[in-house]
């Protein structure tokens, strides 16, 4: 799955869920430790790498589609999204999956379409209220 995933020379290109938007993904390692970095114009944000692993086997257990909920780091998440999810308390990692302080939001909006590329996921592609079901 890493290689596909793409390298800083050669990020993997994705969409956003609604198809309005490009952005690039990569595979980089920060501290030893291998993260997404995701790229949206000129803004870097990075990821915890064993969140699209925990988001499967979060959507697997949950056995149907699920709201994505994209929302900034400032912003709350509706509950019961992947967004909420993603910066949750509960989730095996025991907060945020963003790693980059005041940019670790958005997780819903630009890991799901990555998930989706590796084939590990279906995701609507609607103007608003996108969901997300494991494969």
């Amino acid at each position: 799955m890493e290689n596909n995933i793409g390298t800083k020379e050669k990020p993997m290109a994705l969409k956003t869920p609604p198809l309005t938007s490009d952005y690039t993904m990569h595979l980089d390692s920060k501290d030893g430790k291998p993260i997404l970095v995701c790229t949206v114009g000129k803004t870097v944000l990075h990821y915890d790498h064993r969140c699209l692993a925990d988001l499967h086997a979060m959507l697997t257990a949950h056995g149907d589609w699920m709201e994505l909920g994209s929302a900034d780091e400032q912003k709350p998440a509706k509950e019961g999204t992947v967004e909420a999810w993603g910066r949750s308390e509960t989730n095996p990692v025991g907060g945020w999956y963003g790693l980059k302080k005041g940019l670790r939001g958005r997780f819903a909006m630009y890991v799901p379409p990555l998930m989706e590329a590796l084939g590990m996921v279906e995701l609507t592609h609607e103007a608003k209220g996108n969901k997300i079901k494991a494969k």
